[in-house]
């Protein structure tokens, strides 16, 4: 059978004929590229399924003047549709070419199950698997915590190897350079805490107070708490990034290798910058928080000296002790989770970002739930 069915495309064209009844030409001409306008391989597939059945697929290229890749991809359809109806393929009329990259092409067959829809997990298989992770993670801290608990005792002992300039260099990074965050955000703090007390004391003619407030609210509260998530998104995730980075370079395997204990040599530092830097931001916070609340009282008619001497009043040294030390327990909040998730991290670039943002996110979290616990506490025992 001769009779020929002629399907006309932009630029590429495609036309049918049956030299015998169980067999299918296909001629193919024109430009066959990705740019230009192809037939479809669907009406391969209505023709194979049209009239007598077909056990043979053939081509008859010579009147292609141009392909790539366009070409390849149609009859790799062809190809695969035809294998699926168990038809046989004809290359013979096709490019060398062609043939050599359907080769390739089909040379590896998909790996089974690597087309798989994706299955919705139910409802109580990931509740499940979140609590496992969860546990596992807190083990994971746990015993991270234990190992700088260890190593700290060894530098109590004097037997802990670290390089004194590495920690001398992070003092200055997580202290002195510090300075002007904590400046910016104590004094602003402290400003609108002054001017919201303020405008409610002043109902009740008691505008003296706002020193009270400011004072009190900032030593015991807002001071550690605000220096401490500065610190967690300042320093903590410094922290994270060059632990991460020195994971993905190989570094820390190389210490190890060395005999050098990676929680001695590098989180020690740390960790011992941070106790030391923490409690002096925090008293710094303080008074720059103070003196915030001194610009917003003086437009509440309250003079300096009387601002001071109230705070004075209010302000007694077991509430800056009570606020440095809980300075310093979230220093090595901050300190612990930045390393943590440093040395948690993986090999890649990505890993690294996921780290730093991990680090900061727990290093928050743990900040504000020690607070709520230290909150208590203080009100059980009367401080």
């Amino acid at each position: 059978m001769d009779a020929a069915t002629k399907i006309a495309a932009a630029h590429g064209e495609m036309s049918f004929s049956r030299p015998t009844d169980d067999t299918l030409l296909v001629r193919l001409s024109g430009s066959w590229k990705m740019q230009d306008k192809l037939p479809s391989h669907t009406e391969v597939e209505q023709q194979v399924a049209s009239g007598p059945r077909v056990k043979r697929v053939a081509f008859d290229t010579q009147g292609i003047t141009a392909w790539d890749s366009g070409l390849v991809t149609f009859l790799l359809k062809i190809l695969t549709q035809n294998t699926q109806n168990q038809i046989e393929t004809d290359q013979a009329g096709l490019p060398e070419g062609v043939r050599r990259l359907l080769a390739l092409a089909t040379a590896v067959p998909e790996r089974e199950g690597a087309a798989r829809k994706a299955v919705r997990i139910p409802l109580l298989v990931r509740v499940g698997k979140g609590t496992i992770a969860a546990v596992e993670e807190a083990k994971g801290m746990l015993a991270f915590l234990g190992e700088a608990l260890l190593v700290f005792l060894t530098f109590l002992r004097g037997k802990a190897r670290f390089r004194r300039s590495d920690l001398f260099l992070i003092i200055q990074e997580s202290g002195a350079n510090a300075l002007g965050i904590v400046t910016l955000i104590s004094f602003l703090v402290g400003l609108i805490l002054a001017f919201m007390g303020g405008i409610q004391l002043r109902q009740f003619a008691a505008e003296i107070f706002v020193a009270n407030l400011v004072g009190l609210g900032m030593i015991r509260e807002m001071a550690p708490i605000m220096t401490g998530i500065i610190m967690a998104g300042r320093t903590g995730a410094a922290f994270a990034a060059q632990l991460g980075t020195m994971q993905v370079n190989e570094e820390i395997d190389a210490l190890k290798v060395l005999g050098l204990s990676p929680m001695e040599f590098l989180v020690l530092p740390r960790m011992l910058a941070l106790v030391l830097m923490m409690p002096l931001l925090t008293l710094y916070a303080d008074l720059v928080s103070i003196l915030g609340g001194l610009v917003v009282a003086q437009g509440f008619g309250i003079s300096a000296t009387e601002y001071v001497i109230q705070t004075m009043k209010a302000v007694h040294l077991h509430d800056l002790a009570f606020g440095l030390f809980k300075s310093a327990v979230f220093g090595v909040i901050v300190a612990i989770s930045g390393c943590l998730r440093g040395i948690q991290c993986g090999r890649s670039a990505q890993a690294v970002g996921e780290a730093t943002t991990s680090a900061v996110v727990m290093s928050i979290v743990l900040i504000i739930t020690l607070d709520g616990i230290f909150a208590v506490v203080a009100d059980v025992l009367g401080l």
